[in-house]
């Protein structure tokens, strides 16, 4: 009896929680504040209980969760072990009970088991179905939830054992590996941030910083996120986005390109490069320029041959010599075998034709 009259004091806080929680987030109007006050206070006082004591509330509703989250679990619980029947007496026996769910039942402990022994010998559909079965007679139990959850994702059923997870969570939030396979279950399914929560609820759980393994998924998860954001940088910051040095189709910025060759603007006068614009209306040139600048290698091995440091000083000097800022002869520097090596590696796709070929199209696009 007392027992019973724990759980009824610990639903009337989580009874309470929900229905301020419902006017904080705007399920509610604030219209509605005085109204939610008076019942809460008569809740308060008929079971006497304190709403303002925040240990007794988490405990009531567990880390993380919520009366509505809850009643969540309980639905799909029902919808899940209802009979086909629609009457309301057998729907009411279907329905799992706190007192039914909290009992040792020997026949789904022996389910249990063998579903144990199915997955040590790796056999995970038959731990499903073992677990199912035990999960039938006792639905509410977080153990059997969670083993199926880890049978589930054995089988690379993620979305399975997530669910199977976060029913167990919410059936009992200090149970532990409920938490870790909800974690492992959303990184799985590409969500690393709810798995790093999954995890820190975990830690939570287990007190004193939690177990390594614990640690271990977290520290996992939370570096994937940081890549995320790190990789959502990159794309907003990254060689596609427009530049105004570059030509048609988002090309990346070619002013390390022209300097490299000492000088470079729009213009071709004065000796410097030709007309970059011009330039990269060549869908080869366009190619080369795009592997080159993506290729920070490529750009430092081109930066240090000693043939092309000398052509850079020829233009920056103002020496061409076609006049008036004309390229050098792409023929002779061809010859070179590193420089033919780089040419094709710049070239992509566009390299099949040999170096003289490359060559050719380079200069030809250059006029």
């Amino acid at each position: 009896m007392a027992s019973n009259d724990a759980s009824r004091k610990k639903l009337a806080l989580a009874i309470i929680d929900y229905l301020n929680t419902s006017v904080e987030d705007g399920t509610l109007s604030a219209d509605d504040r005085d109204s939610i006050d008076v019942a809460t206070n008569c809740i308060a006082e008929c079971f006497n209980v304190d709403p303002t004591d925040k240990k007794a509330v988490a405990d009531a509703v567990g880390n993380g969760q919520n009366l509505l989250s809850i009643y969540t679990v309980y639905e799909k619980l029902r919808g899940k072990n209802a009979p086909s029947s629609s009457s309301g007496s057998d729907t009411k026996a279907a329905a799992p009970s706190a007192t039914d769910s909290s009992k040792p039942n020997p026949e789904a402990e022996a389910l249990k088991g063998q579903g144990n022994v199915a997955m040590q010998q790796k056999d995970y559909q038959k731990a499903v179905d073992l677990y199912s079965k035990a999960i039938d007679l006792n639905p509410a139990n977080p153990i059997y939830l969670s083993n199926r959850a880890a049978a589930h994702s054995a089988m690379k059923q993620h979305d399975l054992a997530k669910e199977d997870a976060e029913m167990a969570v919410a059936a009992d939030p200090k149970y532990t590996k409920a938490w870790s396979r909800l974690g492992l279950a959303r990184f799985a399914l590409g969500d690393a941030k709810g798995s790093m929560e999954a995890y820190k609820s975990g830690i939570d759980a287990e007190g004193n910083g939690g177990s390594e393994a614990m640690r271990k998924g977290y520290e996992t998860a939370k570096k994937r996120v940081e890549e995320e954001e790190d990789e959502d940088d990159v794309t907003r910051s990254g060689p596609g986005a427009p530049s105004s040095g570059g030509g048609g189709g988002g090309m990346p910025d070619l002013s390390s390109l022209a300097g490299m060759f000492g000088g470079g603007g729009a213009g071709g006068a004065g000796g410097g490069m030709p007309d970059l614009g011009a330039l990269m209306q060549n869908p080869m040139m366009r190619q080369m320029a795009q592997n080159m600048m993506s290729n920070p290698d490529m750009m430092s091995n081109l930066m240090n041959n000693p043939r092309l440091r000398e052509m850079a000083s020829s233009f920056g000097g103002g020496g061409g010599a076609g006049g008036g800022g004309g390229m050098p002869d792409i023929g002779s520097l061809m010859q070179d075998p590193s420089i033919a090596e780089m040419a094709r590696n710049f070239m992509g796709g566009f390299g099949g034709g040999g170096a003289g070929g490359a060559g050719g199209g380079g200069a030809g696009g250059g006029r």
